[in-house]
């Protein structure tokens, strides 16, 4: 991968649903190798980024749907010493998230749309749950992004609705945005209801509002 992508234009695209699809078909559309190419190179950026350097408590993601791997990172998470974090949907609430320390020997499952997930059930892994204030970084899986570091996510507001707290005066988790560098359109609108990112990162850059 590199920084020769050309950003796509949002103003061919009739709704945000189809330019989402687009760009869902996009990051579909790489071969494994262009893969492993861009979670290496994503990895290798976050290593130096500053946010990532000082936390000691960090939340990513496993990939789905063709998203940019951040699993690479763990080891190297791992052997400086910091707790790594998933997100779990949290049962009978408002579509929002919680997130639950992860290593090689956690218990996993399925959630309801697919996603591995550590399962909470276990009461040792109920002790394990850190409100998302707590955390000092996030990384979370992006569809799209400009250059301005406006983003477009999966469109069911699971990340908005958790980190809205972010708005407000407090403690808060810095917020890194990722993605493969072909889901970048030249302008994004921005929605009310989109919680501002500290930064983006792809295989070809990292983009700060």
């Amino acid at each position: 991968m590199n920084d020769q992508h050309d950003a796509l234009s949002s103003s061919t695209f009739a709704s945000r649903r189809q330019l989402r699809q687009e760009l869902r078909h996009r990051r579909r559309a790489l071969s494994p190798q262009q893969r492993r190419q861009a979670d290496r190179a994503l990895c290798g950026r976050l290593r130096q980024l500053p946010e990532v350097r000082r936390a000691r408590r960090v939340a990513l993601y496993l990939p789905n749907d063709g998203e940019i791997d951040p699993r690479p990172l763990i080891p190297w998470l791992t052997r400086r010493g910091v707790r790594v974090y998933l997100p779990v949907l949290k049962p009978l609430s408002e579509n929002s998230l919680w997130f639950v320390h992860y290593h090689p020997g956690t218990p996993m499952r399925r959630n309801r749309f697919g996603i591995p997930e550590p399962h909470t059930r276990h009461g040792a892994h109920r002790a394990r749950r850190l409100a998302a204030w707590a955390l000092d970084l996030i990384l979370l899986p992006l569809v799209g992004f400009d250059d301005q570091g406006q983003r477009m996510g999966m469109g069911g507001g699971f990340y908005d609705r958790s980190l809205a707290f972010t708005r407000r005066p407090g403690p808060r988790p810095t917020l890194i945005g990722l993605a493969h560098d072909c889901q970048r359109v030249d302008r994004l609108p921005v929605a009310p209801w989109d919680v501002p990112l500290d930064a983006i990162a792809s295989d070809a850059r990292v983009v700060r509002p």
